[in-house]
Order: structure tokens, then C-alpha cells, then sequence
């Protein structure tokens, strides 16, 4: 039995020293550091984190939440300045935007990169451009600008534009003060005829009308006729009475001739009445230029025609005298001298007028000073404030004004 007990006995001493030696290992096991169990562990490729992983598998990293810059674009004056560039200009260009105000002049300038360094550019025709100041923006902002006022640029200069019947207008005004010996009326003289614009219809009555009523021209009728009063011509009878149809029939005359001549001819046939005054070169040439006058004349067109209107109202005048003179006045001979009176006339002022009228007159020069303040006149009408400016002329340049 001895032998027996004994080997039961070694038996379970060894079954308890296994025991043992098993959960001493154990707890030995358990006290180790997390981290030597992660570093015996394999790692799951999806957490592979760092350059290396990301450029092998092409991870995509999203961009924060972009920016925009809005506002409204004036001018100096408050007023809203449509159609104007606005850029976000960036040292990435990728990065930069550019749009255009709207009709109200509001602008909006979307999908900013946050943390960039942006200058906001704003430049329109004819005004100086408008620049930020360095804008870094944050994730999500909306920045707006309630300050940018573009400055208008002034020009130097502008040519000042005028329809050819406002300098036609202004041009007639200026020739109405023409004078002579400082009181007799030369209106039918042009001293500057490159620069002459072509009369309308109106224009040639009211020049022919003018010249009628004019005081030194009446008191002229009175003189003539104190001279044909003398003369006994024509067969009126003598004093005051006689005078009185001496002078009726001259003024008769005189009116026609400006009036049919003057006005209604060159308005039917585009003819421009006035003398055209050459002034320079050879005394010959001068002289031929006066006396073609009494055949030739400037056209609306501005090209010499036959003088048509001029000679026709020598011929009706010449007619009309034979209804108011006396009968024994009525005759052809009377008719064709009477019509050469008024041509040989005509001749000889169109001569002194290039020759000695010139040295002894006011002459009106249709350069850009003159015509300008002709324009400027209260007396000048504005046949049309809307017509279109359809001719530039020699005006002088005015500093435009910002509207």
C-alpha cells in the first residue's frame, strides 16, 4: 500500500507544479504593453496611412468650403456703372476669376480658394481702373465690397459735332453782322468758303428778307429814286407824287430781284446767292473770278453751276417793272436795259467786292472760335436739339464733362 500511496502522492505534486507554471505564464503574457501586441499583429492594408499609401492608391483629399467677393460698381458720383470687368486676380492663375457687372452693376465672384491672397481688379472704358487691397479669405466667407467708385477719365479734347443746318444757321448770324464802312450791310459776301456750309431754303429767304428791311437798304431806295426824281426818269410826273412812285417802283424793283434771285430761284434750283470772296492770287485771276460771278455760281452741291438763279431775277424783275411803270416805259428796249442795268450792277460789285469792299469790311471767318459762339447764341435756332450729328466741323474742342 506504501508504494501505492507514493506514486498518487508524486503524481499530484506534478499535476500542481504544471498548473502553476501554466497561469504564471499566463499572467506574464497579459502584463505585456499594447504595443508589443500590436507590433506582433498583421496590419489590414486599408489602414495604411502616409505619402507612400496615398500616392499608390490616389487618395483624393476634398478641398474646405470655397469663397466669393460680391458688390456694386460706381462711379465718382454714385452712379451705377454697368458692363465693368471685375477680376480676382490671383498668383495661382487657376485660381483667379473674372466677370462682368450687370445691368445694376453688381458683380459676383464665386468658388474663391480659402487662404489664398486675392486683388480685386475693376476696370471699365473711360475710367481709371479701381484696385483691392490684398483679401485672404476664409472657408465659406462671402466678403463684400461696398466701396469701389471707378473715377471717370476726362479727355483732353473732343471735336464738337453740329448738323450742317446749325452751322448753316450759325453762319448766316455771323453774316448779318457783316458791314461795310462800319454801316452798310454786305450779307451776301463769304469770306471763308472752304469752311461755308450750303443754306437751306429757310436760310436764303430769311438772308434775302434781311437784307430788305434793312435800314441802310431802304435809305439807298430813297437815294436812287431822288436820283431818278432828277433825272425825270421814269416818265412819272414831278414832285412829291412823282417821287412817291419813283420810289414805290424802285423798292418794286429792288425786292423782286433780291426775292426772286436770292430766295425762291436758288431754293428751286440749289443755288447759293452769295458772293464767294477769292483774295489771294494773281490780280487776273481775282478779276476773272468777279466777273464769272455774274454767270456762275456755287451750288448746294458745292460745285459751280450757270447762274441760273441770279440772271433769272434780273429777267422777272426787269418783267414786273413793265406792270407799274408808266406806259410809255413799257417797251422792249426798256426791258433789255433795264436787265442790263442790273447784270452790268451786279458785275460791278461782285469786282469792288473782291478789289475794295474786302480792305473797309467786317468779315466774318467760319473757324472753330466763331462758329462756336454763333452756336452758343440764344439768337441761333435749334432747328433740331435730336437730329443726328451727321457733319464734324472746325469747332474748337471743349473738355467733356463727365455725364
Amino acid at each position: 500500500m506504501a508504494p501505492l500511496q507514493t506514486t498518487r502522492t508524486q503524481w499530484f505534486r506534478s499535476a500542481t507544479l504544471v498548473t502553476v507554471f501554466a497561469v504564471s505564464s499566463f499572467g506574464v503574457a497579459v502584463a505585456q504593453e499594447p504595443s508589443e501586441l500590436h507590433a506582433n499583429l498583421p496590419m489590414a492594408p486599408s489602414a495604411l496611412i502616409g505619402p507612400e499609401a496615398g500616392n499608390s492608391q490616389g487618395t483624393h483629399v476634398a478641398a474646405p468650403d470655397s469663397a466669393s467677393v460680391s458688390g456694386t460698381v460706381e462711379d465718382a458720383n454714385g452712379a451705377l456703372f454697368p458692363g465693368a470687368k471685375v477680376e480676382a486676380d490671383s498668383a495661382a492663375p487657376r485660381n483667379s476669376r473674372t466677370v462682368l457687372a450687370g445691368d445694376d452693376g453688381k458683380f459676383q465672384l464665386s468658388e474663391l480658394t480659402p487662404g489664398d491672397t486675392y486683388v480685386i481688379r475693376v476696370s471699365a472704358d473711360g475710367a481709371a481702373p479701381w484696385t483691392s487691397q490684398p483679401i485672404v479669405l476664409h472657408p465659406g466667407q462671402a466678403l463684400t465690397l461696398d466701396d469701389i467708385h471707378l473715377k471717370v477719365m476726362v479727355s483732353d479734347s473732343i471735336t464738337v459735332s453740329a448738323s450742317r443746318q446749325q452751322i448753316a444757321t450759325a453762319q448766316v448770324q455771323m453774316e448779318t453782322q457783316q458791314k461795310t464802312f462800319g454801316f452798310i450791310p454786305n450779307f451776301y459776301t463769304v469770306y471763308d468758303g472752304d469752311h461755308a456750309a450750303s443754306l437751306t431754303t429757310k436760310l436764303k429767304f430769311k438772308l434775302a428778307m434781311k437784307t430788305s428791311a434793312n435800314p441802310v437798304t431802304i435809305s439807298g431806295v430813297a437815294f436812287i429814286a431822288g436820283v431818278k426824281q432828277a433825272g425825270g426818269t421814269p416818265n412819272y410826273q414831278q414832285g412829291a407824287a412823282g417821287y412817291g412812285q419813283r420810289f414805290g417802283a424802285t423798292a418794286a424793283t429792288g425786292f423782286s430781284d433780291i426775292l426772286i434771285g436770292g430766295a425762291i430761284l436758288p431754293s428751286l434750283l440749289h443755288q447759293d446767292p452769295r458772293y464767294f470772296y477769292q483774295g489771294t492770287g494773281a490780280t487776273r485771276s481775282r478779276l476773272m473770278h468777279a466777273l464769272t460771278q455774274s454767270f456762275l455760281i456755287r451750288g448746294d452741291n458745292g460745285k459751280n453751276q450757270f447762274n441760273y438763279s441770279s440772271i433769272g431775277g434780273d429777267l422777272a424783275s426787269s418783267a414786273l417793272e413793265l406792270t407799274y411803270y408808266p406806259q410809255s416805259n413799257r417797251t422792249a428796249a426798256d426791258f433789255v436795259g433795264q436787265f442790263a442795268l442790273a447784270t452790268t450792277y451786279r458785275t460791278l460789285n461782285a469786282v469792288a467786292q473782291e478789289f475794295v469792299f474786302a480792305r473797309f469790311s467786317t468779315k466774318a471767318k467760319f473757324h472753330e472760335d466763331s462758329v462756336e459762339a454763333a452756336l452758343s447764341d440764344p439768337q441761333v435756332e435749334a432747328p433740331n436739339q435730336k437730329a443726328k450729328r451727321e457733319s464734324k466741323w472746325h469747332l474748337r474742342p471743349r473738355r467733356s464733362p463727365h455725364a
